[in-house]
């Protein structure tokens, strides 16, 4: 499995979280999955929202369309984003896998 996939128009990210962190950012690749850290407590799901607006930010997309497909109350997560503008998204992935 890669760290991200796309199924059709939509992207499906797998990450490994790590909250409480100075600031979001995307640290890299641990196994599987891009590292990232985010700058939120895992307290009443803070931590999953502000990766997901993370994520939306960075691939400019509305937040609503930032999906958390797996993992809410872990650190192993996918997340699924709706029909990002591809190459964008090809661009932000690629800066992001050469964090590593």
């Amino acid at each position: 499995m890669s760290v991200y996939r796309w199924i059709g128009p939509d992207l499906e990210i797998t990450l490994r979280a790590q909250p409480g962190a100075r600031s979001s950012e995307v640290r890299g690749i641990r196994g599987e999955a891009f590292k990232i850290r985010i700058a939120a407590r895992p307290i009443e799901g803070a931590a999953n929202e502000a990766l997901l607006r993370f994520l939306a930010e960075a691939l400019q997309v509305p937040r609503r369309r930032c999906v958390l497909v797996s993992g809410e109350t872990g650190r192993q997560k996918r997340v699924r984003i709706e029909a990002p503008e591809r190459a964008h998204a090809e661009r932000v992935l690629a800066g992001w896998l050469q964090t590593s």
